[in-house]
């Protein structure tokens, strides 16, 4: 008989059998402690997604007491007839590229041209820049609503003390999608600096002093050390822009120009909210809710793809 058959053949003790249990629950502990997150999850967004869906296969104006009637696919094919939701998703695209200086490139060269900062420069710095973030959505729109306003606006104020004649920052089509952007962005420079200001730090100093032993110049120590370091926050960054960007001016388009003037500033986050709770077309809504999902769930996949494969870690 081999040790394990004789193992297997020898009675369990008395303290075997009450160590069963215990690991047998050893391994349900962990749900427990998950459950609470697991469970708010389930309820707020996975059952919410699942009635989604299902909604946007019916008409329905959101009254309690009115039918809800299926119609299909024919909320889809509406919305890719209309002209205003091909206005949209080209305007989120719009403000996705538009966004992209001011949340990655912008705050990128920032951080670096700043990393030597010390004392109170480097207080006053980082306050400055993160002051914008702080500051309410709600509040910064009123703000820049009075600073941009056409008659008695600061900015056209001192445009028209230089000659260069009043603009319509928020009443013309030509400039209301790029100062909402600019906008928008402003909000985001403060937050993806200290990003990469943290992320800069967090380098090994040995690589930095070994390439200056070797010679490499400030530039090559950039593009060659910092850079490549950098590049897991880069692309966090750069993902949480193209999935939330245009998600993140909501606020500024609502308080600012309601999508005007003549639908140049409405994006598919805003669109979707107009049909649900402007129009009442919960189909509608919940329609063009399900294609933002799928769109930008394939984008996040490709996203997750790239970073796996082209940052670079600090191992």
């Amino acid at each position: 008989m081999t040790d394990i058959q004789a193992d297997l053949a020898r009675p369990m003790t008395m303290e075997s059998r009450r160590a069963l249990p215990r690991e047998r629950g050893a391994g349900a502990a962990p749900w427990f402690y998950l459950a609470p997150a697991l469970i708010l999850l389930l309820v707020w967004t996975y059952i919410p997604l699942v009635e989604a869906f299902q909604l946007s296969f019916y008409q329905w104006n959101m009254l309690p007491t009115a039918p809800q009637r299926f119609v299909g696919f024919d909320n889809y094919r509406r919305l890719f007839a209309l002209a205003e939701m091909r206005t949209a998703l080209w305007n989120t695209v719009l403000y996705i590229l538009g966004l992209f200086p001011m949340s990655v490139v912008i705050p990128l060269f920032v951080a670096i041209l700043t990393q030597d900062l010390q004392g109170w420069p480097r207080l006053v710095y980082r306050t400055l820049i993160f002051v914008p973030m702080i500051v309410a959505p709600v509040v910064a729109a009123v703000l820049w609503r009075w600073l941009l306003n056409d008659d008695h606006g600061l900015v056209n104020h001192w445009l028209e003390a230089l000659g260069l004649g009043r603009i319509g920052f928020l009443t013309d089509p030509d400039y209301a999608l790029v100062t909402l952007i600019w906008i928008t962005g402003w909000k985001l420079i403060g937050f993806s600096t200290l990003l990469f200001s943290a992320a800069n730090a967090g380098i090994d100093q040995s690589y930095i002093e070994a390439a200056r032993i070797d010679g490499a110049s400030r530039w090559k120590i950039i593009r060659d050390i910092r850079l490549p370091l950098l590049s897991p926050t880069i692309l966090l960054l750069s993902m949480m822009t193209i999935l939330f960007g245009a998600q993140w001016s909501f606020a500024y388009i609502n308080v600012l120009t309601n999508g005007g003037p003549l639908k140049s500033t409405t994006n598919i986050f805003y669109l979707l909210w107009e049909y649900g709770f402007e129009t009442m077309s919960a189909g509608w809504s919940a329609a063009a809710g399900m294609i933002t999902f799928a769109g930008f769930a394939v984008i996040a996949f490709v996203c997750l793809r790239l970073m796996k494969r082209y940052a670079v870690y600090d191992n």
